[in-house]
């Protein structure tokens, strides 16, 4: 039986993309990361799909049985702009290196091999290394006009051995999966990470229940954003504008497993870093 770390110090970072611009976004979650990592964060969380942003409201010009031939070039931008894994994050494999931490991070992926695009999301160990790989298995509704079903084993499930348990991610409604959320049980986990762009009120009930379910520490980390982040001139700028205000609230948490209590608080309709500490496997301390 190991012998697990009693304490973790760790920054859940609900951030704002520079939307549609993967080369200012990265750099954005390297300054994070090192900030994070000066506030002796071990672990640093970021949302799903953050690098280049997550398009919500957009339609790409998808209907059933066609699309419009303008909106192609929104989607040609989204496109250009998604992560290539071994070509464009040495600066976050860097920054998690020289903070010292683990680095989980949701991007959109484009593969190398295919040109599909998919929903991932990686985590960077403190010497720098890929230590997982996560595509999202069933999207989402309409997200299934943008991101391909992952069909490569190698991305089902990886589990990183840390000081503090085994440590696993799910992205957003893969978490409804009882199945998927079983695979993880199934390997221990005991940090287990969330990242989402869902600020339902709803969500909150969803992560306390898997921390109870599963006995492990939930991570859960969503992004905020408006609408006036998205680049003005985007093709759709008209569904732009009937977004709400506030597109993306936030809503991010950490969750104890004894009882799915919140473990430090939650930030809705505002950005920053929320930094706790873990005490031992069943109790956390105040935020600091």
């Amino acid at each position: 039986m190991r012998n697990l770390e009693k304490k973790l110090r760790a920054a859940i970072v609900q951030a704002s993309p520079v939307m549609f611009d993967k080369k200012a976004t990265l750099q954005k979650v390297a300054c994070q990361i090192k900030a994070a990592g000066q506030q002796g964060a071990q672990l640093i969380v970021f949302p799903e799909s953050l690098v280049p942003c997550y398009p919500y409201g957009l339609t790409f010009g998808f209907t059933v049985g066609s699309r419009s031939e303008a909106e192609r070039a929104d989607w040609k931008r989204y496109y250009d702009q998604s992560v290539v894994v071994r070509e464009d994050l040495q600066d976050i494999a860097a920054a998690a290196q020289a903070a010292g931490a683990y680095v989980s991070l949701g991007i959109t992926e484009r593969d190398e091999t295919t040109y599909s695009l998919y929903c991932s999301n990686v985590i960077f160990a403190p010497d720098g290394t890929l230590a997982a790989h996560h595509r999202k298995i069933k999207l989402t509704g309409a997200e299934r006009y943008i991101w391909a079903d992952s069909h490569d084993p190698s991305t089902y499930f990886p589990i990183v051995q840390t000081p503090w348990g085994p440590m696993g991610s799910l992205i957003c409604w893969e978490n409804y999966m009882p199945l998927a959320r079983t695979a993880l049980y199934q390997k221990g986990v005991s940090l287990y990470l969330a990242p989402n762009t869902n600020d339902n009120p709803e969500w909150q009930d969803t992560i306390k229940h898997i921390a109870i379910e599963g006995r492990c520490y939930v991570f859960n980390v969503d992004q905020y954003f408006t609408k006036d982040m998205y680049p003005a001139d985007l093709v759709e700028s008209e569904a732009v504008s009937k977004l709400n205000q506030g597109t993306c609230r936030g809503g991010s948490w950490a969750r104890v497993p004894s009882c799915g209590r919140p473990a430090t608080w939650s930030t809705i309709r505002n950005r920053g870093t929320m930094p706790f500490t873990s005490t031992s496997r069943t109790k956390m301390a105040t935020p600091s």
